[in-house]
């Protein structure tokens, strides 16, 4: 359905459930009408972490505003992607104002009433076993008794909704079920720390393990939703895709996706239909998922392929994928939340990576790995015309995906028409 205060047009917005099962009316609506308004191209963006439609909507809001004027020549449709996700509030979003999203990181690792909504949307039913967790948020009882109870507490939630079997690009169960949640919760916290005084050793103390703790609930809250939006993608978006092919051949649709909404849009390569594939690009800006998801072989392992090994070539044009090394989200938790329990590490903020090696690196961090031919650019020679017209593409976006506070970093800093650019220039979109 269109929305009337959308900075484009025309527009449409996709809702999906958990199961990936689309909203009958909204798809409906855009097949009828998508061939009336004469398209060549439909742009269908995908959020990350947003806790309701009203974020995801200010989010494509902004980030299509600039497209008439940067290609005021093409007959362009847009499309957003809502999906049942959610987003911690204490991580702040560039630009934003603050009834969309906080500005800054809360002082106390204590539950706020939206970080609750939104777990409660994510763990439906489970609103006893949250309260439980705030409590002991506020308490901080000394000992690891309270910690292993946390920890407790947390691996219920993921127990309790399946998700121990989500669709991940890795193998191996998240720490809250492998390790002592003390330990976790320790190392949490030295991450924490290394991200808000990056290169501060002097006088250094260990933290306290509770402020580490709320990074345990929040990984439970990650690897829910990292499973849903491959399911999303796969089994929602990339059939309706199918379908709208099949009733506008002469529309090329364009991916763009956000954190997990980049590995919602990249799941839903796989999940088009085996005939010609509609989609002409993919533009994944700081991808929440493995770098290793596209390859034919693991480094690590070469009798083991990426989750989505060669589906780069269902693109009729290249699959580009924006990085920055400033995204704190993608370059310290997400190697600590992917590694398997028992490796050696150590939590040294920007040094994460190189500590635990790259096995555990994410594609919004430094790109596409194990795919021969990929090509590297950095922003200023993609949008001088050196993109690719198909293939893997990394493209350094640190130039201007670099700002935001812990515990995120710039993962979220992607309102930016430079970026909105290189989503035309994937697509040729003239």
């Amino acid at each position: 359905m269109a929305d009337s205060g959308m900075s484009v047009s025309p527009y449409w917005e996709l809702t999906f459930d958990a199961s990936g099962d689309v909203d009958p009316p909204e798809r409906d609506h855009l097949l009828a009408q998508v061939t009336e308004h004469g398209l060549r191209d439909l742009v269908v963006f995908a959020h990350g972490w947003n806790e309701d439609r009203s974020a995801a909507t200010a989010l494509y809001r902004r980030f299509f505003a600039p497209f008439p004027g940067l290609a005021p020549g093409a007959h362009l449709g847009y499309a957003g992607v809502v999906w049942p996700s959610m987003r911690f509030s204490d991580e702040p979003i560039p630009d934003f104002p603050r009834s969309v999203a906080a500005t800054e990181a809360a002082p106390a690792p204590a539950l706020d009433q939206d970080t609750r909504r939104g777990l409660l949307v994510a763990f439906p039913d489970r609103a006893d076993v949250i309260d439980r967790l705030a409590r002991l948020l506020d308490q901080r009882p000394d000992g690891d008794a309270g910690l292993t109870e946390f920890g407790r507490l947390v691996r219920l939630l993921l127990e309790r909704t399946g998700s121990a079997a989500a669709d991940t690009d890795e193998e191996g169960e998240p720490a809250v079920f492998t390790e002592e949640p003390a330990t976790a919760c320790a190392e949490f916290a030295q991450a924490l720390a290394a991200v808000a005084a990056p290169g501060g050793t002097e006088g250094f103390s260990l933290p306290n393990p509770w402020e580490g703790a709320k990074e345990l609930l929040r990984q439970a809250a990650y690897y829910q939703m990292k499973g849903r939006a491959g399911t999303v993608g796969e089994h929602g978006l990339g059939p309706l895709l199918g379908r709208l092919a099949a009733r506008a051949p002469g529309v090329r649709v364009h991916l763009v996706g956000h954190s997990f909404g980049a590995r919602l849009v990249a799941f839903a390569l796989r999940g088009l239909p085996a005939k010609a594939s509609p989609v002409k690009s993919v533009t994944l800006l700081e991808g929440a998922f493995s770098h290793y998801v596209f390859a034919e072989r693991l480094p690590d392992d070469p009798h083991r392929s990426g989750a989505l090994k060669d589906q780069q070539r269902r693109i009729d044009g290249p699959l580009v994928c924006c990085h920055s090394h400033f995204d704190a989200a993608l370059g310290t938790f997400y190697p600590l939340v992917s590694r398997l329990s028992g490796d050696d590490r150590t939590c040294l903020g920007d040094q994460i990576a190189a500590v635990l090696g790259p096995r555990w690196g994410a594609l919004g961090h430094d790109g596409v790995q194990a795919v021969p031919g990929t090509a590297r650019l950095d922003l200023a020679g993609a949008l001088a015309g050196r993109l690719p017209a198909s293939g893997c593409v990394n493209v350094d976006a640190a130039a201007v995906v670099r700002r935001g506070g812990p515990p995120a970093g710039a993962h979220s800093d992607i309102l930016h028409p430079e970026l909105a650019r290189v989503v035309l220039a994937a697509g040729r979109i003239a």
